[in-house]
Formats: C-alpha cells, structure tokens, sequence
C-alpha cells in the first residue's frame, strides 16, 4: 500500500499539471459532498414542494411568505399570508395562534425564508419550515401559483 501511495506522489509531483488535475478532483468532490455535510447543521429544517403539499393537505400548514409587496402579487401559494421578512419581528403577536401548526415559510429562493426560520423557531414556532428552493423550487416543481 505504502509503495503504491509513494508512486502516486511521484506521479502528482512530475508534472504541475498533474497536481492542478489531482487539486480539481478534490475540490470537486468536496463540493458535491458539502450540502451533504452541511445539512445536521442548519438552524430550521427544509421540505420540498411535495412535502410541503403533504404537510398543506395532511397536517393543515400554513404558507408564510416573506418576499416583498410587489414580489408577492406577481404571484404566491395558494392560502399563503403575506408577512414581509422586513416585519416578520413585529408581527409575531399577531401569529401566536399559529404556533401549533407547521408553517412553512418561503421567498423567492430559500435563502430569506431561512433566516425567517431561525427567527421564528427562536420564538417558539418549532414546526416552522424551510421551502427548499423557494417559490423558484415550487414553480420547477410544477406547482401552481396565485395572483391577486
């Protein structure tokens, strides 16, 4: 093993090339595991858009969507309340009578609603959710959207 590892070493070491493919391989593979190991650590958990019908239909979930005004008329789920992430901390009052239903909470992305999550869950919304991919990720998964 040892005199296989000490050829390899030689091998990288001949050629810059070599070393800069070797690199290219690791940084690769370092990529597409990252998500992977990423994920214990993140703060709220994710859901698809399937899972999220499950949880719609199944355990009646509530959609909080955090984009803007105008992001939001250009079209949302359907039944979704409308709580910009800017007044998300103001607004909790008014969602206490939701803390025992899963919310699941999207933007355009799933990068805003991620925060919105952390921030919600520190408030003792344990069932908040992540839409994975956003309202983007919804609509890839052919899902339809409402417009006011």
């Amino acid at each position: 093993m040892t005199g296989s590892m000490e050829a390899f070493f030689v091998f990288l070491q001949k050629s810059p090339f070599n070393m800069m493919l070797f690199g290219g391989a690791v940084a690769t593979g370092v990529m597409l595991l990252w998500p992977l190991v990423m994920r214990p650590f993140r703060a709220g958990r994710e859901v698809s858009a399937v899972e999220a019908v499950q949880l719609i239909n199944r355990k009646d979930a509530l959609v909080i969507d955090v984009r803007d005004t105008g992001e939001f008329e250009a079209g949302h789920i359907a039944g979704a309340r409308h709580v910009p992430e800017k007044q998300l901390a103001e607004r909790l009052k008014e969602m206490e009578k939701f803390k025992g239903r899963p919310l699941i909470v999207v933007c355009h992305s799933g990068m805003r609603s991620s925060a919105a999550v952390q921030v919600l869950r520190r408030n003792g919304f344990n069932e908040a959710v992540n839409l994975t991919g956003g309202i983007a990720g919804w609509q890839q998964a052919s899902l339809p959207l409402e417009k006011r």
